[in-house]
């Protein structure tokens, strides 16, 4: 990882279901399969917001 861990914003998982208009069992769901990466802190995870931008951006679907 090149990147700075101070540079990282992390979101729970309430944060990112807002985030992409889902529940927050999507977004466990996404997490558990491996389709967007999280850390596990306790009981709860963090998504990077990185992580969130990248899964919106290749969803984005050329309808029309």
């Amino acid at each position: 990882m090149s990147q700075d861990l101070s540079d990282v914003r992390f979101l729970t998982v309430a944060e990112v279901a807002d985030m992409m208009r889902v529940s927050k069992m999507t977004v466990y769901r996404m997490v558990h399969s491996g389709e967007m990466p999280a850390i596990r802190f306790g009981r709860s995870f963090r998504v990077p917001e990185s992580a969130v931008e990248a899964v919106l951006s290749s969803r984005v679907a050329d309808v029309g």
